[in-house]
């Protein structure tokens, strides 16, 4: 179905062919989605990585899931190539890896990248950071790295 949006910006008209909200409601019908229940049984499974893609400002303020590691979504394509200079080894251990953002919207995207990247066993936490937090589920302060001089 074409989706035709159009804005104005200073006098510009755009027309886009689809909306974000398009684009993850397309994503969700071809990623996992874990739900919070199972996520919380998942999280102290060893071959289970928890990866936060939130910017490190929303961390450093809301806090994140125990033990998960930062992977900024802006890096995040980078660190999972092996090709890449940027690569981390986390990324090629073949471990589950579970998505989340604030609100799933981010974490979807990401997931159906990653899975057309060819990453195995990606997914994504259902309600993302927030229905985490309101859930009552475990978080975690952001550790901040030692600023050298």
């Amino acid at each position: 179905m074409d989706y035709e949006y159009s804005l104005s910006l200073k006098g510009i008209l755009v027309k886009l062919k689809i909306g974000y909200q398009q684009l993850i409601d397309d994503a969700m019908t071809q990623i996992e989605t874990v739900p919070l229940e199972q996520a919380q049984k998942l999280l102290s499974e060893a071959n289970v990585v928890f990866v936060d893609i939130r910017d490190v400002r929303e961390l450093e303020r809301e806090g994140m899931i125990p033990n998960a590691l930062h992977a900024p979504r802006g890096m995040l394509e980078f660190w999972v190539d092996p090709e890449s200079p940027y690569f981390k080894p986390i990324f090629g251990e073949g471990k589950r890896l579970i998505l989340y953002c604030a609100s799933a919207w981010r974490s979807a995207l990401a997931t159906q990248t990653l899975q057309k990247m060819g990453v195995p066993h990606v997914c994504h936490l259902e309600g993302g950071f927030s229905a985490w937090k309101a859930a009552g589920l475990p978080t975690a302060a952001k550790v901040s790295k030692p600023h050298s001089n």
